[in-house]
């Protein structure tokens, strides 16, 4: 098997490492592990790409190259540039350090990576490690993905539902904010919501008088709907959520039909 790897903390993030011991066991000894990720952090710029400007790569080693730019520019490197005269089996990215659950989803860089992967028809799967104060001040903070992050990637494989349809599934996982041990499972889980908890502005004035804005995040063990990908985390699960870049609101098409 060939698997390109990339994160959204960087080329040098701890998780990446966890995450190319991962794909170098899911590979095998005849497979390759390819790394294309960020030069710099890109946490938070979801699924976007480059377009008005160049990006540069660098090569540090083989199979190894650092793009400056977001985890989606390193996909597209990574497929048509890098790996295109053969395409990798699998995409895997992150293993994030925080975790992508519930609406942190929409902003991920982890996920934007995985997402331009499924549109490019190449299976993908997103990884994130949930933090909280069982694991925070573990030794390996990574403990719950390097231990379950392997066999986790396996059963998608082995029984994940996988479509070749315009806008494929990828695959969202998080895992729980425990140590590896506490694991209790991995749980099927759909998208949750912190109520009362989006990101928001803080202003700074600096020295000169100029006013910056820092954005601001919230709590991460509020509670959301039951069953919901937060929701099983914080209750030690490791959550596997399917997606698609299509977002259309089916259940309101009906509906619009009084304005035709």
């Amino acid at each position: 098997m060939r698997i390109l790897i990339t994160n959204d903390d960087g080329i040098n993030a701890p998780g990446l490492a966890v995450l190319h011991d991962m794909a170098t066991e899911l590979a095998g000894p005849s497979g390759e592990v390819w790394t294309v990720a960020p030069a710099f952090e890109q946490s938070g710029v979801g699924h976007c790409i480059s377009y008005t400007r160049p990006t540069m790569v660098s090569q540090l080693e083989k199979h190894r190259f650092m793009i400056e730019g977001s985890p989606a520019d390193c996909v597209l490197a990574g497929l048509h540039e890098v790996m295109k005269d053969a395409r990798p089996d699998l995409v895997l990215s992150g293993v994030n350090r925080g975790n992508n659950s519930a609406e942190n989803a929409l902003y991920s860089g982890t996920l934007g990576a995985a997402m331009e992967a499924a549109l490019q028809g190449v299976p993908a799967i997103a990884l994130s490690q949930y933090y909280g104060p069982d694991n925070r001040d573990l030794d390996d903070t990574f403990e719950a993905a390097r231990h379950h992050g392997t066999a986790t990637v396996r059963r998608l494989l082995d029984k994940g539902v996988w479509t070749k349809d315009d806008y494929g599934i990828f695959y969202n996982v998080n895992f729980p904010p425990v140590s590896g041990g506490e694991v209790k499972g991995i749980k099927a889980a759909h998208q949750g919501f912190r109520r009362d908890m989006g990101f928001g502005v803080q202003p700074h004035l600096a020295p000169s008088g100029r006013k910056f804005l820092w954005v601001t995040g919230a709590p991460q063990q509020q509670p959301t709907s039951p069953g919901s990908d937060a929701d099983v985390n914080l209750a030690g699960y490791i959550s596997v959520t399917p997606m698609r870049a299509d977002l259309t609101a089916y259940d309101a098409l009906d509906a619009l039909k009084a304005i035709e």
